[in-house]
């Protein structure tokens, strides 16, 4: 399964003064098949070492922490000699060890010419309590498989290379934008965990097998994040996070027009009403790479810092399969989604995870008064009101209002039609399935 993720870790391969890297990411969402396969393909030989299911191997980190002695031992245990120019070493579940995690430090400073990957939890990693290599190490972020990976996971290479060579210059032809629109569709009960990525692609000649395969995946993962939650956080602290965390679908479905609304913390957890008793759960979360937070502001200027509050915020599930799961709801509700019938809520945890994915990162909604728009995107030091429309209505009051008081170059409207620019050459109507290619698209036209 092809990733995006290998040409940056092709890059930082070749990078002057690289240092070991650590492969960001929720579990389960392809770290270490994408750390293996790159070994394989760029470097001499690979050394894999997983603290999980050795854990043996951690006695090799706790007498002292130089890379010298802590390689030869490798070497002894794996019976593997180690080319130091030629070779890649992978920590995997490296949380489970923090010795090896600090040893990245020294690594760094006494061993440059040696490839060193580590993946694991984001969990174990944020609250380990040795000291953690900062700024010893680089980083990269892993994410579920975005619907380009997805589409190039089950061959359908046309549909990638049409999307990668989109030119915003005229309406998708009718044929490929209905085929897009349907893989989508099955994109949102799949979601981009590869688990349930491959249940489907092995399933798809019976598509009710494969989505009752799917599902199963999903529930199983599910159950693996709630034990991974009360593995790291403690028994009530758990109890908390994991009732917060099966919240959020109930509260992005609670919208009745069908946008995501601010998180409401009354009614969570009995007892709690307040942010505050809550900001240690929603964090752990975010750390734990299973939330999406984008902050709720309330100009469309910059810095949105500025005019955000720590309180006031959107949350949204990781991937859009699992935000299915968790919700119960039949693949055949979101497989008869007319974008039109259906609560617009996953167009916009899709657009969500899409715009994370292709590194847009600090999400932001902005809301004044009773107008709302659901992100705004900055792009060459220009803000950009994104709205999401679940549907075939292209009419937005709220854009209309962002657009009369801040005057952006361009605006955009996310919706089910094909792509179209209007005469003036200030909106743009995109296709749901082009949400990754938002910030490109929005530097190209607002320069021509």
């Amino acid at each position: 399964m092809q990733r995006n993720i290998k040409e940056q870790l092709v890059n930082w391969k070749l990078k002057k003064g690289r240092k070991p890297l650590i492969l960001q990411g929720a579990r389960q969402v392809g770290k270490t098949y994408s750390l293996k396969e790159f070994g394989k393909e760029y470097f001499s030989k690979v050394h894999y070492l997983n603290f999980e299911e050795e854990p043996q191997i951690k006695k090799i980190f706790e007498k002292d922490l130089i890379p010298a002695r802590i390689l030869q031992e490798i070497s002894f245990y794996t019976d593997t000699a180690i080319d130091i120019q030629n070779d890649l070493v992978i920590f995997d579940e490296v949380q489970e060890c923090p010795k090896a995690v600090a040893s990245l430090k020294y690594f760094a400073e006494e061993c440059a010419g040696l490839a060193v990957c580590s993946a694991g939890s984001l969990l174990g990693l944020h609250f380990s309590e040795e000291g953690f290599p900062v700024g010893k190490v680089e980083f990269l972020k892993m994410h579920p498989l975005t619907f380009e990976e997805f589409l190039a996971a089950c061959g359908d290479a046309k549909s990638v290379d049409f999307i990668n060579g989109f030119a915003f210059s005229g309406a998708v032809p009718e044929v490929v934008h209905s085929h897009l629109w349907e893989m989508l569709k099955k994109y949102m009960v799949v979601g981009g965990m590869p688990e349930a990525v491959l249940a489907f692609i092995g399933n798809r000649d019976d598509l009710f097998k494969a989505y009752n395969e799917v599902r199963k995946k999903q529930s199983d993962l599910v159950l693996a994040f709630v034990a991974d939650i009360a593995k790291h956080s403690g028994k009530e602290n758990s109890m908390h996070i994991e009732r917060l965390w099966q919240n959020i679908p109930h509260q992005l479905a609670r919208e009745q027009n069908g946008s995501a609304s601010k998180f409401r913390f009354k009614g969570v957890i009995p007892g709690i009403r307040g942010y505050s008793r809550l900001e240690g759960a929603i964090d752990w979360l975010q750390s734990a790479g299973l939330i999406i937070r984008t902050a709720i502001v309330n100009s469309g200027q910059l810095p949105f810092s500025s005019y955000s509050k720590e309180n006031f915020f959107k949350l949204y599930f990781f991937d859009s399969g699992l935000l299915g799961a968790v919700s119960r709801l039949p693949p055949k509700t979101i497989l008869d989604y007319e974008y039109g019938s259906y609560k617009g809520y996953f167009a916009e945890n899709f657009a969500a995870q899409e715009f994370i994915a292709a590194g847009i990162e600090d999400l932001c909604c902005w809301h004044e008064n009773t107008a709302e728009v659901e992100f705004l995107v900055e792009a060459g030091g220009n803000v950009f009101p994104v709205e999401i429309k679940s549907g075939w209505a292209t009419q937005s009051k709220s854009l209309a209002v962002f657009s009369q008081k801040y005057d952006p170059p361009l605006k955009i409207l996310l919706s089910a039609n094909n792509f179209s620019v209007n005469a003036g050459g200030r909106l743009m109507k995109m296709p749901l399935y082009l949400s990754s290619k938002i910030k490109s698209s929005v530097l190209k036209l607002s320069r021509s």
